[in-house]
């Protein structure tokens, strides 16, 4: 018997948005803007360093006044896309509003490393961030970027332990929550996932981390797949003792549901930030 389920059609996000192409080069625009604005005022402190990899650097966007605390925000791209932290600047805009640091990393990408390895960049990543920053940590990121952010919050997170009693939210965002199903697909001959790695790194497989709060964020417009899996990490988790819900926000795609993140009242800014 075939696999009834297309899983490369499954996971296909931008050939289902209109004019999909377009937003790659709208984020950049939007990133370069904000950065200018932000390198202006004496508040990026770009390129520090985590890790030895020349991707292995974050941007950090200091807040004017009294410091809120420490948000990151991991990007997307199946692990594997050639984005980085510049093509994401403008998402610090509605945190960074309310007086918050904003980091962004990026990380090397599949096939490079695992999906594993990957893991461990964003912990140090968000330590090194971390050790900058006093106060509570908030965490968020987009499609892979949610499921690095999901994982930083289980029992088996690479993240020290006085690091993850810091975390006061996370907000996963179209997470990829069960990476089984990517085995499936023409990409994993890029990520080279197999059993073992696929159930170790999927948060709907692992146990949360006692305490922790998080809400599971989709866009409603999203792929069926996105939206299941956004489900499937609220339902398994809430049987564990932590806080977790899951939003679907109306007429939002793939693209456009990180829009929220850059303003500082949209309902997404207010759940991440605790407001």
């Amino acid at each position: 018997m075939t696999d009834a389920i297309d899983w490369d059609d499954a996971y296909s996000n931008f050939a289902y948005i209109p004019d999909g192409a377009s937003y790659p080069d709208k984020w950049r625009k939007e990133a370069t803007n904000f950065r200018a604005e932000m390198d202006d005022k004496g508040l990026l402190r770009a390129d520090i360093a985590y890790g030895p990899d020349l991707r292995n650097r974050l941007d950090l966007f200091m807040p004017w006044g009294g410091l809120q605390g420490l948000v990151v925000f991991i990007h997307g791209g199946y692990w594997k896309e050639d984005f980085d932290k510049t093509v994401w600047s403008h998402l610090a805009k509605g945190a960074h509003a309310h007086g918050f640091a904003v980091a962004i990393p990026s990380y090397v990408l599949c096939p490079q490393v695992r999906i594993s390895d990957i893991t461990v960049q964003v912990g140090l990543a968000i330590s090194r961030a971390a050790a900058e920053i006093a106060g509570p940590i908030h965490l968020t990121g987009h499609s892979a970027g949610g499921h690095l952010v999901a994982r930083m919050v289980t029992a088996t997170s690479p993240l020290p332990q006085a690091i993850r009693q810091r975390i006061r939210k996370t907000v996963p965002i179209s997470a990829l929550t069960d990476l089984r199903p990517l085995m499936k697909t023409k990409m994993n001959e890029t990520l080279h996932l197999d059993a073992i790695e696929a159930r170790l790194e999927s948060p709907s497989l692992l146990e949360p981390q006692e305490g922790i709060d998080v809400t599971a964020w989709v866009g409603a417009a999203e792929r069926p797949e996105f939206v299941r899996q956004n489900a499937l990490l609220a339902n398994i988790w809430s049987g564990f003792d932590c806080s977790i819900n899951a939003v679907e926000e109306s007429e939002k795609h793939h693209a456009n549901i990180i829009e929220g993140l850059t303003e500082p009242d949209h309902p997404l800014t207010r759940s991440l930030l605790c407001l």
